[in-house]
């Protein structure tokens, strides 16, 4: 079979190519809607897809642009250089995906687009008919789905028990009683990618406990999903790694082929399961999986849907941070994504469709701020949305517990394929062991490593990110992110990966970032990634000027190596008068794991 095949999706006449002026042209595909860049100069055209990388924003005219390259996008402002298809806002992030421009003969042009041949197509099934009760999708909680396949059992990213995101994500949702039973008796399980609220390894522990080796399956990501696993003192012993594109065949009728996000080809992927030729689309938080070509006219598609995955811009403060920027932002922010799941889903026309991957809650009392900021889409609302767009669409707002019959659902609308928890069932959880989990966290205050300040050094160099025009000061604080009298306060310049006492007098950019003490010393402990802080809401950030280090944030949350610090190396390296002599950096006998709590 052909896998790469080319498709024109813009033409111009003679008349139209003649018209182009010099710099950013914008143009739009009479027969589809869809927006195109053409770029002019010196007689020379490029163009692109008038879509941003990250999120897929709509690009518009730069107005800060003087030299008439660059364009902005609606979403999150990230720029454009069209002369170069270089993203220059973030710095060193993306490139744009180029479209070929081929001329005609009668002085016109086309627009071609690559395509990548769609590889669920590859032997291809007619659906045979179900059975009542044959496929069953029950709801378990957040992204946890249990899927009965004929006799087979597959659940999706089993998060449970215990928080997210070290401890700013809570589940919102009470699992039904027996989901642990119903984990551990399932043939096999699908885990999206390392984020721990799909990976969650308070789950996992009590998995391998009971079922050590029930078989996983995982992307080949270019950052393993279980870099961890060792770390965490997991014992599952059946992980399977499996290759982007490919079926992967389960027993006669079952298969299942997962897909890699462009955007974020390290971390995200999405799966299509198929059960006697009918389809099942999760494509959990991926951007844009499969380089934006998904199957159609799936009988059952989910996705997520809420938004408020990032401490952008709850956790930022400083020149345009208000708290009116950032309620209207947010507001913004959610509405485009409303926006944008309605037309991803009227388009690829599923069956049935159901929000799911958002039901979480900054449940801590100490981040009450971001509960209360942070507003998220309702499911309900995105649903009705969908209904209005395309009212051929059956739609599916999950409860904890709640049965769609496939097979019901797919023969009449009408009749009753989803079967709701019973009455008086708790829908939303209302207790999380708060103190369990973070004073687990703070025992990493006390560690040995941080009574010697060249820890700093030897973190950073471990972490490998330099030769990078960036200064940081780094600050550990209390609960409430003040400052903490006797707690590291310290500057990395990662231009050298030097540690000054004071800003350097070249021009650069800053940032200051305050981190809760616990957390912070956690994650330096454990090698881990960047996103308990970030994204689990336990820093408060500030930059001059107002730009995103794409280089910087995606390196401490997607590449620090997979191997920790070596600690054990590092104190005997410490010279032996330094352990006894007073701790530089915070008083361990003043500010306890307790006091913290």
């Amino acid at each position: 079979m052909e896998w790469i095949s080319s498709k024109t999706v813009l033409s111009l006449d003679s008349e139209a190519v003649f018209s182009l002026k010099d710099g950013i042209n914008f143009k739009k595909s009479p027969d589809d809607g869809k927006c195109y860049i053409i770029y002019k100069e010196n007689g020379e055209l490029k163009a692109c897809k008038n879509q941003c990388k990250h999120q897929g924003g709509l690009f518009i005219k730069d107005i800060e642009d003087l030299d008439g390259r660059t364009v902005r996008c609606t979403k999150h402002y990230w720029k454009l250089n069209v002369s170069t298809m270089q993203y220059v806002n973030p710095p060193d992030s993306f490139t744009q995906d180029e479209l070929d421009v081929v001329m005609t003969d009668e002085g016109g042009l086309q627009l071609v687009e690559v395509i990548v041949w769609d590889p669920w197509l590859a032997d291809p099934q007619d659906p045979q008919e179900l059975q009542e009760g044959e496929v069953t999708v029950t709801y378990l909680t957040h992204a946890c789905m249990e899927l009965q396949l004929g006799g087979k059992k597959m659940i999706f990213d089993p998060w449970l028990t215990g928080p997210a995101f070290a401890r700013g994500w809570w589940l919102l949702h009470e699992p039904p009683a027996d989901s642990m039973e119903r984990l551990c008796m399932a043939d096999l399980i699908y885990i999206s990618h390392m984020h721990s609220d799909h990976l969650s390894y308070p789950t996992l522990k009590s998995l391998s406990a009971t079922r050590p080796d029930v078989p996983i399956y995982v992307g080949d990501t270019s950052r393993p999903v279980f870099w961890m696993l060792e770390k965490r003192q997991v014992q599952l012993t059946n992980i399977n790694v499996v290759p982007f594109g490919i079926w992967q065949n389960i027993d006669e009728h079952l298969r299942f082929m997962i897909l890699k996000d462009e955007v974020h080809p390290e971390l995200d992927t999405c799966i299509i399961v198929e059960y006697k030729g009918h389809m099942i689309l999760n494509t959990v938080d991926c951007t844009r999986p499969n380089y934006g070509r998904l199957p159609h006219n799936v009988d059952l598609m989910m996705s997520d849907f809420a938004g408020g995955a990032s401490g952008f811009p709850m956790t930022f403060s400083g020149g345009k941070y208000t708290e009116s920027w950032k309620a209207d932002f947010i507001k913004n922010e959610r509405k485009k994504l409303m926006n944008y799941k309605t037309q991803l889903v009227k388009s690829l026309q599923p069956k049935i469709y159901c929000p799911f991957a958002g039901y979480f809650v900054e449940a801590h009392p100490s981040d009450r701020y971001i509960k209360e900021t942070n507003t998220k889409n309702k499911a309900e609302e995105l649903n009705a949305l969908i209904k209005k767009s395309a009212p051929g669409i059956t739609t599916w707002t999950p409860k904890p517990g709640a049965v769609l019959d496939l097979a019901l659902a797919l023969m009449s609308p009408s009749r009753k394929a989803i079967t709701d928890p019973p009455s008086g069932t708790n829908i939303y959880k209302d207790s999380w062991d708060f103190d369990l989990y973070v004073d687990e966290l703070n025992r990493a205050i006390t560690a040995e490593i941080f009574k010697h300040k060249s820890w700093i050094q030897f973190y950073y160099i471990w972490a490998g990110f330099k030769n990078y025009n960036l200064v940081v000061r780094v600050i550990e604080t209390d609960e409430d992110f003040i400052p903490i009298a006797n707690g590291y306060n310290y500057l990395v310049d990662f231009m050298d990966l030097s540690f000054p006492t004071q800003r350097p007098t070249r021009e650069h950019p800053y940032e200051e970032i305050k981190n809760r003490i616990g957390v912070m010393r956690h994650v330096v402990k454990n090698g881990l990634l960047w996103d308990d802080l970030y994204i689990g809401f336990q820093n408060r950030l500030s930059r001059e000027p107002d730009v995103y280090h794409h280089r910087f944030w995606n390196h401490f949350q997607t590449e620090l190596p997979v191997t920790g610090p070596d600690w054990d190396l590092f104190l005997q390296q410490v010279p032996s008068y330094q352990r006894s002599a007073e701790p530089q950096g915070i008083q361990t006998e003043s500010v306890s794991a307790s006091t913290l709590s």
